[in-house]
């Protein structure tokens, strides 16, 4: 008798702990943050720079909820050719922004209202808006913050204007 009220009660914790953490998990996901494996050569050499070795980054939900987004972030969106998957990219300009691009139908072009334009830092090797256009804001879902894994890799993800393809956005005032 004392062993089966015994795993009762163990079983019972279980369920409570299952019942409550699971949806804490979720909301925390959602709303917070979550670890994602970059995979590919698109991010070279900000990311990925030893494959067959991939970075893992914490993508932040919350900065994309509570600050604009800039040139130079490197953001997590919905792919609009495949929406069941997500890529990994930079921006190189904003709505408004002049920009020239690299192989798409149009050479330069302006950035639509509630746009972006997204690159890959590892030119042609890339599926990114040389490839699909000026993607919706709305796609973005998360800014890539930090490398957590390897721990030889840990480090912040800066926004950064230094690279090759973001310096190929011109200032508004052309």
């Amino acid at each position: 008798m004392y062993h089966r009220v015994r795993s009762n009660k163990v079983v019972g914790r279980f369920l409570h702990g299952f019942f409550i953490g699971i949806p804490f998990g979720i909301t925390l996901c959602n709303i917070i943050g979550y670890v994602v494996k970059v995979e590919g050569s698109s991010m070279q050499p900000t990311l990925n720079p030893d494959l067959p070795n991939c970075d893992y980054v914490f993508a932040n939900r919350w900065s994309v909820r509570t600050q604009d987004i800039q040139r130079g972030d490197i953001v997590v969106v919905t792919s609009p050719k495949i929406p069941s998957e997500s890529l990994i990219k930079r921006v190189v300009g904003l709505s408004g922004d002049i920009v020239r691009t690299l192989g798409y139908k149009i050479d330069i072009l302006q950035v639509p209202e509630g746009h972006c334009w997204l690159e890959g830092d590892h030119t042609g090797q890339s599926y990114d808006s040389n490839t699909f256009g000026p993607i919706s804001i709305g796609l973005i879902t998360a800014k890539a913050t930090f490398i957590v894994w390897p721990p030889k890799r840990w480090q912040y993800l800066y926004p950064s204007t230094s690279n090759r393809n973001a310096l190929l956005y011109l200032a508004k005032s052309i």
